[in-house]
């Protein structure tokens, strides 16, 4: 591949985590739905970082996202799109929950 051509179309790097907690859960009996999953991770976040704004998250039973559509920008992309809103929005930690069943990403709020 020649120089222009790589300089033109650079390789998206992944995205960058540094400064962000990333918290992994497994309960079991497993989280029945998305409301369980969210208290968890919102427990979790508010251990952490005192008083906190949920900035998003992903449903991967539902497949749903919030902010909504966030992905479409990102069809062609690596990164889902409430990866990159949480981390380019602040976020310091993340909640995975199952796996990935259930994704949460958080904000400290400093009052």
């Amino acid at each position: 591949m020649d120089d222009a051509r790589t300089q033109s179309c650079p390789v998206r790097a992944p995205p960058d985590f540094s400064g962000v907690t990333v918290v992994e859960l497994d309960p079991q009996p497993p989280c029945a739905d998305y409301r369980c999953a969210m208290a968890l991770a919102d427990a979790e976040a508010r251990a952490r970082l005192g008083e906190y704004m949920l900035l998003s998250w992903y449903d991967r039973d539902r497949d749903f996202e919030s902010p909504q559509h966030a992905s479409e920008c990102h069809e062609a992309g690596a990164v889902p799109g409430y990866v990159d809103y949480g981390l380019n929005h602040g976020a310091t930690l993340q909640v995975v929950v199952e796996h990935g069943r259930f994704v949460f990403f958080y904000l400290p709020v400093d009052l």
